[in-house]
């Protein structure tokens, strides 16, 4: 039987999903702490990978490498856009995942990596540049299982540098139409595509990108409704 793997970036995005899981084992792989055991049924692996998309990107490879994998859900919290319509503890699904940051800054502005003419990956049927879909039965089933809590899908944005100005923020929200801004999902959805493995990304909202203020962000709610959507999402498909 395959598994469902679940990557967040750090411990306090998956706590409540480690406490669920049952028959658990726990060892360690590539230098990291993975956890075995089920939900709902469903056998599930769960990893923190770290911050930042090379972390990110060295995780969902091992898993890939080591296990069989049916589906990889990425999970934690992010910024959302000013103009998304997403509040704080609202839950925001990707329908495609953008890397915002890479690619050519000239006099003209910011270019993608078509400016370059390198395909990030090359697949018989498609060069993928920036942009990473997703895949759209399973969000459309993420979507509909979701009924207590806000929900919105749309592009995401991937950058190695969180929008600091509001400025900032909105120029990436106007360029890629995106609703919400993180910091590893388009490497992991880069990796997924090399392994033809569906994903699915799921984020609580924890703060408005470009405010910058943590007094105004709610971490703990936001990784809460996440962990919740994910655990209601893999007893649904």
């Amino acid at each position: 039987m395959k598994f469902i793997a679940i990557l967040t970036s750090v411990p306090f995005e998956s706590d409540r999903i480690l406490s669920s899981l049952r028959n658990v084992r726990r060892f360690r792989l590539a230098g990291k702490t993975v956890y075995r055991g089920s939900i709902s049924s469903v056998r599930a692996l769960l990893i923190n990978t770290g911050i930042g998309p090379a972390n990110a990107a060295h995780s969902a490879t091992f898993i890939a490498e080591n296990f069989p994998v049916k589906l990889v859900i990425h999970a934690g919290v992010g910024g959302a856009y000013p103009k998304s319509g997403l509040d704080i503890g609202d839950i925001a699904l990707a329908t495609k995942e953008i890397f915002g940051d890479s690619g050519v800054t000239g006099a003209n502005g910011w270019k993608g990596m078509r400016e370059i003419g390198i395909p990030l990956v090359h697949t018989r049927r498609k060069k993928y540049f920036n942009e990473f879909p997703l895949d759209r039965k399973l969000s459309k089933k993420a979507l509909n299982s979701i009924k207590d809590i806000t929900i919105k899908s749309g592009s995401f944005i991937t950058v190695c540098a969180a929008s600091g100005t509001s400025k900032r923020a909105s120029e990436l929200e106007k360029r890629f139409k995106a609703v919400c801004e993180n910091m590893e999902g388009a490497s992991v959805a880069q990796v997924c595509t090399i392994y033809n493995i569906p994903m699915l990304e799921i984020r609580g909202i924890s703060n408005i990108s470009g405010v910058r203020d943590k007094r105004k962000w709610n971490l703990k709610l936001a990784s809460e409704n996440c962990q919740k959507a994910v655990m209601k999402i893999i007893s649904h498909i």
